[in-house]
């Protein structure tokens, strides 16, 4: 798979620490983890930027905070504020309804579960 950057948002990496006994969490937690083990595989490459960053550090959950930061980490594209947050990225992954039925062919936005079947789809499991 030729376009592997991908932007996780704030609500994506908050999703492990919901509530895990409602079926569709759990199953997107489960898929947020695993592209998380395919970031830190060098499989795909991390887009985090200033917004994710602020909205961490206002994150008044320490636990939570921390382990988000700690994945930060991982980004190998930092993005500030301009008008081409979207060139950096080809995915946007998203848990938030609202975001999932916007539409654009500037980026793909996909919720974990089905950026998993779409990269799987598309030669991702073989890089």
């Amino acid at each position: 798979m030729e376009n592997k950057t991908i932007y996780l948002d704030t609500c994506t990496y908050n999703r492990p620490f919901d509530d895990q006994t409602q079926l569709r969490i759990s199953l997107e937690t489960q898929a947020k983890l695993f592209i998380q083990t395919l970031i830190k595989n060098n499989k795909l490459d991390l887009v985090y930027s200033y917004v994710c960053f602020y909205e961490n550090y206002i994150n008044p959950f320490e636990n939570k905070k921390l382990a988000i930061y700690e994945f930060s980490q991982n980004a190998k594209y930092n993005v500030i504020e301009n008008n081409n947050i979207l060139l950096k990225a080809n995915f946007f992954i998203t848990v938030d309804d609202g975001i999932l039925k916007y539409n654009t062919n500037e980026i793909k936005i996909f919720d974990p579960i089905a950026f998993l079947k779409y990269w799987e789809n598309n030669g991702g499991k073989n890089d």
